[in-house]
C-alpha cells in the first residue's frame, strides 16, 4: 500500500542527492507540480525557486489563484508573462501533436533562460507516471505527447528531476493530503491549457470563448457539487470545436460555433468514464453558455469513456 509519509521522505533523500546546487521548478498551481515543488522545497530550501509561465491560455484567474498559492509557501516565485510568445509559435498550428512539441519546446526555452539568470543547473518537473506512459517510447505508442515528456526538446541546457515521476494522480493526492496542501482535491488542467481545448488554429477570440465556456462548466459543476446535487466528477471542462452550425437568436439566423462539455470520473487518469450529470444540470450550463458567449449556439456533451477516448479531446 503507498504510504504517503515514507514517499516524502524519500523523495526529499533523493532530491537532496540528484541536486547539486541551485533548480528552478515549474509550477502551475495544479496538484502535481504543486506536490513537487513542496517536496523540492523541504529538500533544497533556499536553493529552489518556482517558476509560473502565463501562457495565455490559463483558466479564467488562474494566474492570479497561483500567484496567491505561491505567496503562502516560503519559496522564491517569478512570474513570466510569455502570452505573446505562446500565440505567436501557435499561429497556423492545427496539428494537436504539433501543439504540444511547439509548447513543450516554448516551455523549456523560457525556463532555461530563467535558470541562467538564477545560475540553476536543474528544471525540477511535477511529472506523473500516465504522462510518460501516455507519451509513449520503446514498447508504447503515442498516445499524445505530455509537453512535459514528449514535447521536450533534444537539446537542452538544464536537467530535468522528476521527483513524482512514478506515481499516479490518486497517489500524488495522498502526499498532497499529507503536506496539507490546499490544491490536494484541485481538478487537473492539461500543461498545454487551453490550446489543447481548441480544435483548430488558435486566436485570441477562440481562447476568450473557450476560456468562459470552461469557467461556467466549472462554476454551475461546483455549484451542484457544493449543494449536494451531485458528487465531484474527477474533471470537467469545455472545448472549443471546429464546428459552426446554424441557430437563431431572436428572429435573426445566427452561424455560430459549437461547444462540447466534457466531464469524467477516474481514479489514476488511466481509464475514465463520463459523469451521469442530471439533465437539468447540462440544460442550465447550456443556457448560460449560449446566452453568455454570443459565438456560441450549440452545445453537446460528451458521453465517450476513456478507453477509446482520452479525457482531453487532444
Amino acid at each position: 500500500m503507498f504510504d504517503a509519509k515514507e514517499f516524502v521522505k524519500n523523495a526529499i533523500e533523493e532530491l537532496r542527492g540528484e541536486v547539486k546546487g541551485r533548480a528552478i521548478i515549474a509550477v502551475s498551481g495544479g496538484v502535481d507540480s504543486t506536490v513537487a515543488a513542496k517536496i523540492g522545497s523541504m529538500a533544497l530550501g533556499k536553493n529552489l525557486t518556482a517558476v509560473y509561465v502565463d501562457t495565455g491560455f490559463m483558466r479564467k484567474g488562474e494566474s492570479e489563484f497561483v500567484k496567491n498559492l505561491f505567496e503562502k509557501m516560503d519559496l522564491k516565485f517569478i512570474f513570466v508573462d510569455a502570452k505573446d510568445e505562446f500565440i505567436e509559435a501557435l499561429k497556423g498550428v492545427i496539428d494537436p501533436e504539433e501543439k504540444r512539441r511547439i509548447i513543450g519546446e516554448k516551455f523549456i526555452r523560457i525556463f532555461e533562460r530563467v535558470a541562467k539568470d538564477e545560475k540553476a543547473e536543474y528544471l525540477i518537473q511535477g511529472t506523473i507516471a500516465p504522462d510518460w506512459i501516455e507519451s509513449g517510447g520503446g514498447l508504447r505508442d503515442t498516445i499524445k505527447s505530455h509537453h512535459n515528456v514528449g514535447g521536450l526538446p533534444e537539446n537542452m541546457n538544464v536537467k530535468i528531476v522528476e521527483p513524482l515521476r512514478h506515481i499516479y494522480k490518486d497517489e500524488v493526492r495522498k502526499v498532497a493530503r499529507y503536506l496539507n496542501l490546499e490544491v490536494a482535491e484541485r481538478q487537473p488542467f492539461p500543461g498545454p491549457g487551453l490550446a489543447v481545448r481548441i480544435l483548430e488554429e488558435i486566436d485570441g477570440k477562440k481562447i476568450e470563448i473557450v476560456r468562459e465556456a470552461c469557467h461556467i462548466v466549472e462554476e454551475e459543476i461546483d455549484n451542484a457539487y457544493h449543494k449536494g446535487i451531485i458528487e465531484k466528477p474527477w474533471q470537467y471542462f469545455a472545448v472549443l470545436l471546429p464546428v459552426r452550425s446554424v441557430g437563431v437568436r431572436g428572429d435573426i439566423r445566427a452561424y455560430g460555433y459549437t461547444i462540447a462539455v466534457r466531464s469524467v470520473d477516474s481514479v489514476d487518469a488511466m481509464t475514465a468514464s463520463y459523469t451521469k450529470l442530471p439533465h437539468d444540470l447540462l440544460e442550465k450550463i447550456a443556457t448560460r453558455i449560449t446566452n453568455e458567449i454570443k459565438e456560441v449556439n450549440r452545445v453537446v456533451y460528451d458521453i465517450s469513456n476513456k478507453p477509446p477516448a482520452t479525457i482531453e479531446w487532444e
